[in-house]
């Protein structure tokens, strides 16, 4: 069992960064890939970026790309999302992800275990 908690969400302006941290437990994810997915309220969750196991292979949605940078420390057990130029479309909660397989996906049902997310909330 991977225990997975997420930290860091909070309010921002626009054009603001915020830096989300998903802490695991359990057992180790250096060996899995991990991702961060995001649900704003009354639309489905949707993908925002994927970290290889290795740290190597990084894949982000079009939306977050050039903004967003996900990174993992395998030492500490945890994944990161920095975010940067956030816009008020970016408020939603964030979830981190992760799948038994060493490669990155972007579909939800690719992952096997969730956190219970972090509000992030962007001000105009």
């Amino acid at each position: 069992q991977v225990q997975l908690v997420e930290s860091g969400g909070g309010l921002v302006q626009a054009g603001g960064s915020l830096r989300l941290s998903c802490a695991a437990s359990g057992r180790t994810i250096s060996t899995y890939a991990m991702g961060w997915f995001r649900q704003a309220p009354g639309k489905e969750r949707e993908f925002v970026a994927t970290i290889s196991a290795s740290g190597g292979n990084t894949y982000y949605a079009d939306s977050v790309k050039g903004r967003f940078t996900i990174s993992r420390d395998n030492a500490k057990n945890t994944v990161y999302l920095q975010m940067n130029s956030l816009k008020p479309e970016d408020t939603a909660v964030y979830l981190c992800a992760g799948r038994f397989i060493r490669s990155g996906a972007t579909r939800q049902r690719d992952y096997d275990y969730w956190g219970q997310g972090t509000q992030v909330t962007v001000s105009s």
